[in-house]
């Protein structure tokens, strides 16, 4: 049998043609396989779109450090869920929010759970809260020290008061139960509302209640001094234990008319002389720099952080400093 065969330009012409074939489907290849990247991360720190879940008592706060965000960065849209704090973790562990916002920081089997999965968290402080007691106009109680809101949290103080907290597992239960009552329940008849917003209005009809709030919700906003708090309710004055332990060694000590009961002022959160305070932490998980990166960076840079002061949390992350002042 007789063997055909090709001029040699006939066989590198098909020789060229198979390389440029070959060539084109691997840039083929290429160009899909960065098309479907991009499709995972089309945010950028400043564009796309994030979902975020924040602390509820947080509200008043990040919806000013949202809509201050997005109007510098038109092409950035950040969808927000407002919900008890514990639920903001289920959604970092599922996640279904790349970024919480919220008053601790991960516990040792959230860490575990992340290292396991290889999956990297950043975790950062950017301001100092306050946990606030409100009372009813009408209550003349309006100043406390921590022995009495210790009984007043344990149920003590019979049904002379009614506890009012946002939500049923919200940061501010934690940090009652934690914090102040060192693991004990709270009453049994302590009533859970529905929000801050609740909170606020149960106790503004109600004498005997006290409600459990963040400071940011019941700081008058029309107010450039940040001295002053909304007329429906009263805030609780309070006396932390050093103080009071300093106090009593004076020999005419009145806790009744002592003038050091301290309100969730900046200054007083700052320095510890109010007694409740708690840290205001972000929780990011985002394996790029993505719009998620991009807000945590605005909430702790200059412009983020002064918005908080104007809410009357303390800025972490700004360099304050505290001088002595005469006012004429």
């Amino acid at each position: 049998m007789q063997r055909s065969s090709l001029p040699a330009g006939h066989a590198l012409f098909f020789m060229r043609s198979g390389v440029k074939k070959y060539i084109a489907g691997c840039l083929a290849l290429l160009a899909l396989g960065c098309h479907s990247n991009s499709g995972t991360q089309r945010d950028t720190q400043t564009s796309g779109t994030v979902h975020i879940s924040v602390d509820e008592s947080y509200k008043p706060l990040i919806d000013s450090e949202i809509s201050v965000f997005e109007t510098l960065h038109p092409d950035a849209h950040i969808i927000v869920d407002y919900k008890p704090e514990a639920e903001c973790f289920k959604d970092l562990i599922n996640d279904s929010a790349k970024l919480v916002i919220v008053t601790r920081d991960l516990n040792s089997t959230e860490k575990k759970y992340f290292q396991d999965n290889k999956t990297h968290i950043t975790a950062k402080i950017l301001a100092w809260d306050a946990v606030a007691l409100i009372v009813n106009p009408a209550n003349r109680d309006t100043t406390m020290t921590m022995d009495e809101v210790r009984a007043l949290m344990g149920g003590q103080t019979g049904n002379r008061y009614e506890l009012v907290f946002d939500h049923q597992n919200s940061s501010l239960v934690r940090y009652a139960i934690d914090s102040i009552n060192r693991g004990k329940p709270l009453p049994s008849n302590t009533k859970a509302a529905n929000g801050c917003a609740e909170v606020v209005d149960y106790v503004a009809g109600h004498e005997n209640a006290v409600g459990v709030i963040g400071v940011s919700w019941i700081s008058n906003p029309y107010d450039s001094t940040g001295l002053s708090f909304l007329n429906k309710i009263r805030v609780v004055g309070l006396m932390s234990d050093s103080t009071l332990q300093v106090q009593r060694q004076n020999p005419g000590f009145d806790p009744a008319t002592s003038s050091y009961y301290f309100k969730p002022f900046q200054a007083y959160i700052a320095l510890k002389s109010y007694p409740l305070t708690r840290a205001f932490y972000f929780v990011l998980r985002e394996p790029y720099f993505g719009l998620g990166t991009g807000f945590a960076n605005f909430l702790g840079g200059n412009q983020g952080q002064l918005i908080i002061g104007q809410h009357r949390l303390f800025p972490a992350r700004l360099n304050i400093v505290f001088r002595d002042a005469t006012i004429h």
